[in-house]
């Protein structure tokens, strides 16, 4: 059954069974985390590993041990410093393809950016993080104006050329770092080699999921999704649900839970954002779709009970405590409320206060 794949979704991402020992680890067997939400990305390893907090993951990202920079999709990703190099030499040429026309509009050609990258390297040599701010000046030091999406398309070609990545934080500011001091040994891999470490990776940490689903999540053709799956063969079991191909690990573990749980996912979820088709998670009978939705849709913060949408939420820090706010719910019976409480306690455990205020909204 369609809703079965779902429950299969939630252990191959580990948000039920046994968590990852670590958040790299969460990183490593997804392959790739959207992560333009910093704050929602963390809470969505936190839900995955065990015992890490959102300050450990702060350190960890300030270490380099996590990097964040653009891939697969024109947005954020968390990856591995060892991934880093052989993601961007896949994916990275479909993405500039989607960019095409914007530079055109903002004028960025070829020229361009082999000036704004020089000066990018320059400032940045030598550990040197600067905020995007700060890269801006220099740009404009250079004779390169560079103000609004014209410098957020500049720094994102040269994360997707390989100059650029994430550096440590600076207060609540983000600063970048040259790939090369961040990353010194990133992995290089040839194309098939490549396009069968993403294809197992993918369908290993997502499935069961389709064709068009890893094209969707990442980025790559159809054509590519085929070899992919040619290259890894019998790693991947194929099978036939309602009618439609999916591809997973061989030995899954089988769809079924024991009691209610319930996920407050953070924006753009693995869980939902890497599929194309949704459908899986959507209950027909309450007519959830891409909107209109609770807190803007389906790929906002969500409630999923047994790994189908249940609603919205969405959380505001208030002095010492985080306010949770529910959107419009079922009526919940009593072991559905108690996943519910458990859920919250999960986010106030990990955000590290010490109490957590529900307010439901009808």
């Amino acid at each position: 059954m369609v809703t079965d794949v779902a429950i299969r979704r939630l252990h191959a991402q580990r948000l039920i069974g046994e968590p990852f020992a670590s958040a790299i680890d969460a990183v490593s067997w997804l392959g790739a985390v959207q992560a333009q939400d910093y704050a929602g990305a963390k809470w969505g390893l936190g839900q995955r590993t065990r015992d890490v907090s959102d300050t450990a993951l702060d350190r960890l990202f300030d270490a380099g041990a996590i990097l964040r920079t653009h891939v697969m999709r024109p947005t954020w990703h968390f990856v591995l410093p060892d991934d880093v190099r052989w993601l961007l030499d896949l994916t990275a040429p479909r993405v500039k393809v989607s960019l095409a026309h914007y530079d055109r509009r903002l004028e960025i050609d070829l020229p361009l950016l082999r000036r704004s990258h020089a000066v990018l390297e320059g400032a940045l040599r030598d550990d040197s993080y600067r905020t995007r701010g700060e890269l801006a000046g220099e740009l404009a030091r250079a004779g390169i104006p560079a103000v609004g999406q014209r410098l957020g398309h500049l720094l994102m070609h040269a994360e997707l050329d390989a100059i650029v990545v994430s550096g440590p934080r600076r207060g609540k500011q983000f600063t970048y770092a040259l790939l090369a001091e961040r990353a010194p040994r990133a992995r290089r891999l040839d194309r098939d080699e490549a396009l069968a470490e993403l294809t197992l990776r993918y369908f290993a940490g997502h499935g069961p999921a389709q064709v068009q689903d890893f094209a969707w999540w990442s980025g790559l053709g159809a054509a590519d999704v085929r070899r992919g799956l040619a290259l890894v063969g019998s790693a991947l079991a194929q099978e036939v649900i309602d009618g439609k191909p999916y591809w997973s690990l061989p030995n899954a573990p089988p769809a079924g839970v024991s009691a209610p749980i319930v996920h407050l996912l953070p924006n753009y979820d693995e869980f939902l954002i890497a599929y194309r088709d949704r459908s899986a998670s959507l209950d027909p009978a309450r007519g959830f779709d891409l909107a209109p939705f609770p807190y803007g849709s389906i790929l906002s913060h969500v409630v999923i009970l047994n790994g189908q949408v249940w609603g919205g939420w969405k959380r505001r820090l208030q002095g010492r405590q985080v306010v949770v706010e529910l959107g419009p719910l079922d009526v919940l019976d009593a072991a559905e409320k108690a996943a519910l409480r458990q859920a919250v306690e999960r986010l106030a455990r990990f955000l590290g206060v010490p109490a957590i205020e529900t307010l439901c909204l009808s």
